[in-house]
């Protein structure tokens, strides 16, 4: 009885792909889902859907599941696995590291910063208290206004000084930095950011991929991630 419902779904599975060939949507993935009698789509942009067996209604919107008498966000946990995923997928190289010594990393937080936000800069300014309390903290480059913007010229600028931290604590502080070009993965970052819905900086991203949209003081960043304000 087992088998035959698993190779009935798996029938279920084959129909539904042939009938999306004629949708025209940019479709990554087709799936189970955690829904009975639901499929998950992965679209092109990183866009979940849900669509019933023959391929003609589909859902948009997060799937909640009652466990243990609360509401989980099963759609939530999926979003964190995929920046999880890409997040650690990058070449730490390509990032502006501010780190603890080895000895007293507890965890590493990356954020996708821009230079003239207030709040990207006012997070930089706890980057010292972060490291104190265990917190490495990798810098991407996401210059809200767009790749062609002022915003943009500066932060790539940032990315190709031969001192990048310094060059972007400058920049944070308000003062000029010389502006630079160089082979710099300012435009992968930010197509990186829509891909995994940053809206707005600075977007903090955790080790398990749960992102925190905004600034939070360094007490209230390390009672997030588990840890104690006086590390």
């Amino acid at each position: 009885m087992c088998l035959w419902g698993m190779t009935s779904q798996a029938d279920a599975l084959d129909d539904l792909q042939a009938a999306l060939k004629t949708s025209n949507l940019p479709i990554e993935s087709v799936a189970d889902s955690e829904v009975p009698g639901l499929f998950s789509l992965k679209l092109a942009d990183g866009t979940t859907l849900l669509t019933d067996a023959t391929g003609t209604y589909f859902i948009h919107g997060d799937i909640y599941q009652k466990t243990n008498g609360r509401m989980v966000n099963l759609s939530e946990q999926e979003r964190s696995d995929s920046r999880k995923a890409l997040i650690d997928g990058l070449d730490e190289a390509q990032m502006v590291v501010f780190a603890p010594p080895p000895a007293k990393q507890k965890t590493t937080i990356t954020v996708f910063t821009d230079i003239d936000c207030g709040y990207c800069r006012k997070l930089h300014q706890e980057v010292p208290e972060l490291n104190r309390l265990g917190i490495a903290v990798r810098y991407l480059a996401y210059p809200r206004a767009g790749i062609d913007s002022a915003s943009y010229d500066k932060i790539v600028s940032a990315w190709c000084a031969p001192d990048q931290k310094k060059a972007l604590t400058q920049a944070k502080a308000g003062d000029a930095i010389p502006g630079r070009s160089c082979d710099n993965p300012v435009k992968a970052h930010f197509e990186l950011g829509e891909l995994v819905g940053v809206t707005g900086t600075p977007s903090i991203i955790f080790e398990d991929g749960r992102l925190l949209p905004g600034y939070l003081p360094a007490a209230r960043l390390a009672a997030q991630l588990g840890l104690s304000s006086d590390s």
